[in-house]
C-alpha cells in the first residue's frame, strides 16, 4: 500500500551576513608620520614615493590610505609635527635684536644638529618640485611668509615703542635675515656645522640698526 509523500520541509531563511569589521591598525600611527617626517625631510616632497614612505614606515599601501588618506595629506600632516617640533621658532626676547639674535643661533643649532637630517623642512622640501606640486610650494612658501611677518612684526613693535628709530625699514630687515635663514639651511645642507653658522649669525646681526638715541 503506498501513501502520500510527506510535503518538503522549507528550507530555513539564510543567516544575516555578519557586519564587516573595520580592521584593527596594526602599527603606530604617531610613530608611523614621525618616520613620514624624516623621508619627506631628507629627500623632499616629490623625491618621496608612496613605496619609499611604506617601506620606511613598515606598513603597506592600503594601510598608509587608510590611516593619511594619501601622500599629499600624509605630507601636510608632517609638515604640521615639524612645525610644532623641530621648526618652532620663538621671538622672545627685552628687543628685537636679542630676539632674533637667539632665535637664529637656535636655528644654527637646529640645522647642524646630528640627530635630524640637516636644515629647514620647509625650505627644503618642494625645492626641486615640478607643477604637480604647486599647490605643496604654495604651502610651504606660505609658511615661510608667516616667519618673515613674524620678524617684521618684532622690528616694528621695537619702532612703535622708541626703542628703535622711525626710519627703520622693519620689512627690509624681515627680508634680510629671512635671506640669512635660508642660506643658513644650504650652508647646514652642504655640511657647515654649527659654529661656522653662528659665525654667520653674528655678522649678520652687526647690520642690525642701533638702537634709537645712539
Amino acid at each position: 500500500m503506498s501513501s502520500d509523500p510527506s510535503p518538503a520541509r522549507p528550507e530555513p531563511p539564510p543567516a544575516p551576513a555578519p557586519r564587516a569589521r573595520r580592521p584593527r591598525r596594526a602599527f603606530d600611527r604617531d610613530a608611523a608620520l614621525a618616520v613620514a617626517l624624516r623621508e619627506f625631510w631628507t629627500y623632499g616632497y616629490e623625491s618621496t614615493s608612496v613605496s619609499s614612505l611604506t617601506k620606511a614606515m613598515g606598513i603597506n599601501p592600503p594601510s598608509l590610505y587608510a590611516a593619511f588618506g594619501d601622500k599629499r595629506q600624509l605630507f601636510s600632516e608632517a609638515v604640521e609635527l615639524y612645525s610644532r617640533t623641530y621648526g618652532s621658532v620663538s621671538l622672545e626676547g627685552p628687543d628685537a635684536r636679542t630676539a632674533l639674535a637667539r632665535a637664529l643661533k637656535h636655528i644654527a643649532a637646529d640645522y647642524t644638529d646630528p640627530s635630524h637630517p640637516p636644515g629647514c623642512l620647509v625650505i627644503t622640501a618642494a625645492t626641486n618640485g615640478g607643477p604637480g606640486s604647486e599647490d605643496v610650494k604654495s604651502e610651504l612658501r606660505a609658511m615661510r611668509e608667516a616667519t618673515k611677518a613674524l620678524f617684521a612684526a618684532r622690528v616694528q613693535a621695537d619702532i612703535d615703542a622708541g626703542l628703535l628709530p622711525d626710519g627703520t625699514d622693519a620689512e627690509g630687515l624681515a627680508v634680510f635675515y629671512a635671506a640669512v635663514v635660508q642660506g643658513m639651511n644650504q650652508q647646514a645642507c652642504d655640511g657647515v656645522g654649527r659654529e661656522a653658522l653662528e659665525r654667520m649669525v653674528d655678522v649678520a646681526m652687526a647690520a642690525f640698526p642701533e638702537p634709537a638715541g645712539r
